[in-house]
């Protein structure tokens, strides 16, 4: 038997697994028949679909098969929730081989979990009593399997609860016929005169009776015309809202959260002046400008460069050059602002990679892939694009007046 490490167990000549609680060794292969030799002695030929299918069927001594975990997604979820999935991974682990950290870890064998004692349909139901008797609510054996078989195709991403992690539409449970006449009704209004929301009612029952006929779509409550409106419409298109030029490609959907699941894969940039006033060299007093750069898949800052007066291209180009290069530690920063005393940064293999890192501070050093940032003349200028270009950066620009676009650095920078 030949098992790749994180792959599923291969059943070959040779191997030994466990089949009506018994352990069996594969002697030969025929087809679809698997030919098995007891304890004992004797032997018995079993169809393949009928020996996987049994409850207790196991390869022995197969490393237990895990899925890459999904961690950037992971992070996504609410703590209670991934505390939650935390618990039922050790409990999945006791399961699969008797040991809840997992093959090969320390610690011992508990008897109800036993491999060589307990088929895994019943080890399965021992723990389902277990979880019961813990708190867990009333979980049943196949619940455990669910959670077991998740564990197995998708990690620890399939051991959410993800009702925590479904992504909120901005129409709601609202019929898409309603949806599309909203829609309608917003585009005929587009470069007239915006009246008032109440006033978009009567033409979107107009369009409701002329596409499906008279009382054929409910027709919903105001409140819920309302909100339907307000998230479907373009900036500057509600009545309250001032007048903007935006891209006819824009559809008027709400924004979800940006998605990374590995450093530098997208950076956020913008930049904003802080409500403080600072003393500068030449004696005046003056509001600095703060440019900021915020990865999106660990939250990070990466970088931040303060100005005197407004941020210039090169400045820009500096905040590049600051993500990318090491920051020397200063002589007189404590030891804990010093990278290798950081643990959650693996710093003697960076170390060996370059040998820059050995005396920086604890700080992301990260080479972003694309880059987002709004459309300010530092960050469309032939400095800036020209020096991402030379780093192999690809540069977003967010929708026009859309702050939401990159609301993580638009926020960290209003902290300042």
């Amino acid at each position: 038997m030949t098992v790749r490490r994180n792959a599923r167990p291969a059943v070959k000549v040779g191997a030994h697994v466990r089949f009506r609680g018994v352990k069996w060794q594969v002697a030969a292969l025929s087809g679809q028949t698997v030919h098995l030799v007891g304890p004992d002695g004797g032997g018995e030929a079993v169809l393949a679909g009928y020996l996987f299918a049994d409850p207790g069927f196991s390869v022995i001594g197969a490393d237990v098969p895990q899925a890459a975990p999904q961690w950037g997604l992971f992070e996504t979820a609410p703590a209670a929730a991934r505390e939650k999935a935390l618990a039922w991974q050790r409990h999945v682990r006791e399961v699969e081989c008797g040991l809840a950290d997992g093959p090969g870890s320390g610690g011992v064998v508990r008897p109800q979990y036993d491999p060589e004692q307990h088929t895994l349909a019943e080890r399965e139901k021992a723990k389902a009593e277990e979880l019961t008797a813990l708190g867990f609510g009333r979980v049943s054996r196949t619940t455990v399997q669910r959670m077991r078989l998740a564990y197995r195709k998708q990690g620890l991403w399939g051991l959410l609860d993800h009702r925590t992690t479904r992504a909120s539409s901005p129409t709601g449970r609202a019929d898409e016929r309603v949806v599309d006449a909203v829609r309608e009704a917003l585009r005929r209004r587009r470069g007239r005169s915006k009246g008032t929301i109440n006033g978009l009612f009567p033409l979107i029952n107009q369009i409701l009776k002329d596409r499906h006929g008279p009382g054929t779509v409910p027709v919903p409550s105001q409140a819920t015309l309302y909100r339907l409106v307000t998230s479907l419409a373009r900036p500057g298109e509600l009545p309250t809202g001032p007048v903007r030029q935006v891209p006819a490609s824009f559809e008027g959907r709400a924004f979800t959260p940006a998605t990374a699941l590995r450093p530098g894969e997208q950076v956020q940039v913008d930049t904003t002046r802080l409500d403080v006033l600072a003393l500068f060299d030449d004696g005046r007093l003056a509001r600095p400008e703060l440019t900021i750069a915020v990865d999106v898949a660990t939250r990070a800052i990466l970088a931040a460069v303060l100005c005197p007066s407004a941020t210039k291209a090169v400045d820009a180009a500096l905040l590049l050059a600051e993500m990318a290069v090491p920051h020397p530690a200063r002589p007189t920063w404590p030891d804990i602002l010093r990278m290798d005393h950081a643990r959650v940064l693996p710093h003697q293999r960076l170390t060996a990679l370059d040998e820059r890192l050995a005396g920086a501070a604890a700080r992301p050093v990260v080479l972003p892939e694309t880059i987002v940032v709004d459309w300010g003349k530092v960050f469309v200028s032939r400095a800036f694009t020209a020096a991402c270009e030379s780093l192999g950066i690809s540069v977003q620009p967010a929708l026009p007046h859309a702050p939401t676009a990159k609301p993580r650095a638009s926020y960290c920078a209003s902290l300042g």
